[in-house]
């Protein structure tokens, strides 16, 4: 019931072509303290890069994700996000021979391409269950079971890379970035969507505060996301040009905030970081929906989850573009 709810406003928050955005002047966004929050995807000079995330939790949870029966009622996230990130390949006026979708799932970008801009596609994913559903499209697909942290592919190999929510799960940005950048081919790019740092504020903050007042103190519980200022600096620190990063927040709205963390693990979008607290206490979870309700409700009794989504374009420059 809470997905047909959450597909319909989407649907219809999409088909009029703009989302409404959050006022929360009655809230401060609590972020959790140094001993709780991680510079997710940051490589430390001489020390490697940071482990914040349990990949092989991530891949079980996309695995369970992908063998729900109604797990397409969970698509609608993904759905519009990929179509937004196949118009980005659409508005660049050339045709892309090979292209590559890292993380790519059921095929959520490539279902809405044409064998007129993507001739061929290579369609990888950590989750061999989710490769196993993935949806027809014109283009020839090739399926490999791969994790986006390891890309299993030759330098200069691709015209066109693609991502759509999935590199937000990964522990190495920096050197992910670096790898799509190798395996594309000069004069290639790189278009991708993950998700931002205010991300589901309202139901990071709720259940601070519901922990905070029951516990003494509180866990975190969503996962640490990248800040969209630190995306181009990233990107240029893997090679590439012309650089364009932009913010779409995508609002749905939930009866409760048990929906909302149903839908989350129907997504595969649970928090899967090392330092999460696994368990919430009945009276935190009570609490927590009373204050989201107070601080965030609507005023027909739903309430709102927004996703802050940061798209990225860059591309890789000539070898005689490079100083």
């Amino acid at each position: 019931m809470s997905s047909g709810v959450c597909r319909r406003l989407l649907q219809r928050a999409a088909s009029s072509g703009s989302w409404s955005r959050i006022v929360s002047s009655c809230c401060s966004r609590l972020q959790a303290g140094p001993r709780f929050e991680a510079r997710r995807g940051m490589s430390v000079p001489g020390r490697g890069s940071m482990n914040v995330f349990n990949r092989e939790m991530k891949k079980r949870q996309k695995n369970w994700a992908a063998s729900l029966q109604d797990g397409h009622h969970y698509d609608y996230l993904r759905d519009e996000v990929g179509h937004r990130v196949a118009d980005r390949v659409y508005d660049i006026a050339r045709t892309f021979p090979l292209a590559l979708d890292i993380g790519g799932g059921k095929s959520h970008i490539a279902e809405h391409l044409s064998k007129e801009v993507v001739e061929r596609v290579f369609l990888t994913d950590v989750s061999e269950k989710t490769l196993r559903q993935m949806r027809p499209s014109e283009m020839p697909t090739h399926r490999v079971l791969a994790d986006e942290e390891f890309l299993p592919f030759k330098e200069n190999t691709f015209d066109l890379v693609v991502s759509s929510l999935s590199l937000h799960w990964i522990n190495d940005l920096p050197g992910a970035l670096k790898q799509i950048h190798q395996v594309l081919k000069p004069d290639g790019v790189f278009i991708g969507a993950m998700v931002g740092g205010e991300t589901l504020y309202e139901l990071r903050c709720s259940l601070q505060l519901a922990e905070t007042e029951r516990e003494g103190g509180f866990s975190p519980h969503i996962s640490p996301y990248t800040a969209v200022t630190d995306l181009g600096n990233l990107l240029g620190q893997a090679g590439f040009s012309m650089l364009t990063v932009d913010i779409d927040e995508v609002q749905v709205h939930y009866p409760g905030i048990i929906e909302v963390m149903t839908d989350l693990q129907g997504m595969g979008e649970s928090n899967c970081a090392w330092n999460r607290r696994s368990l919430l206490h009945r009276d935190t979870i009570l609490a927590a929906a009373a204050i989201y309700k107070e601080m965030y409700g609507n005023e027909d009794g739903s309430i709102p989850a927004t996703f802050e989504i940061l798209y990225m374009i860059g591309w890789k420059p000539h070898e005689s573009q490079v100083r």
